[in-house]
């Protein structure tokens, strides 16, 4: 089932989210339907407080991006096919040379800019099982993975710009947590008039 996505001004977007254990109602069928609304806005990534849940979940396919043809063959390799749930997730480490790269939102749709981000990280996360990782992942997959994680920390990527982006960023935020914005996805607007 297609979720809506939440957009910029709702207050779950600023939550810290929360831990969660096996017993989390219905958490295979959540982690489907965010695979279906992921892959129905053509997403690379999506955190549940993007579907309104303040929990520390979140999912990453890179694929799409494999085929970048600016992208070396190895980065190419390693994005084809990467396709992870992440639970209960924890950055240990941010390492290497900070790089700016060009990013979106789904819950911020039309908007981009450059956020710069430490090229490799150290993560300890759960799977959909339960199973305990940490793993090191560096290059766009280290992006994909703080950007998402960013979301269950309460924070978007919009965050980590200047003073000066924000400003000039305002009104077109403010358009979009009022709904004045067109996007081929299902959508929930925190301000949007109520129409009878």
């Amino acid at each position: 089932m297609i979720l809506p996505i939440v957009a910029y001004g709702e207050p779950v977007l600023r939550k810290k989210a929360k831990e969660i254990n096996k017993e989390f109602p219905n958490l295979s069928v959540l982690i489907t339907n965010m695979w279906e609304t992921m892959y129905n806005a053509h997403g690379v990534g999506l955190a549940a407080p993007q579907v309104g849940l303040p929990i520390r979940l979140f999912l990453v396919d890179t694929t799409p991006f494999s085929d970048d043809e600016d992208l070396s063959p190895e980065e190419q390799k390693s994005l084809n096919g990467f396709k992870k749930v992440f639970i209960n997730a924890k950055i240990l480490e941010e390492d290497g040379e900070a790089w700016d790269f060009n990013e979106g939102c789904l819950s911020i749709p039309d908007v981009r800019e450059d956020v710069k981000r430490k090229a490799q990280i150290t993560i300890e996360y759960q799977d959909e099982n339960f199973e305990t990782y940490t793993e090191t992942y560096e290059g766009l997959l280290a992006r994909v993975i703080q950007h998402e994680y960013d979301h269950i920390e309460g924070i978007l990527f919009t965050d980590k710009l200047s003073s000066l982006k924000k400003r000039l960023l305002k009104s077109r935020l403010d358009k979009i947590s009022k709904g004045k914005i067109k996007v081929d996805y299902k959508m929930r607007f925190p301000n949007a008039k109520k129409t009878r």
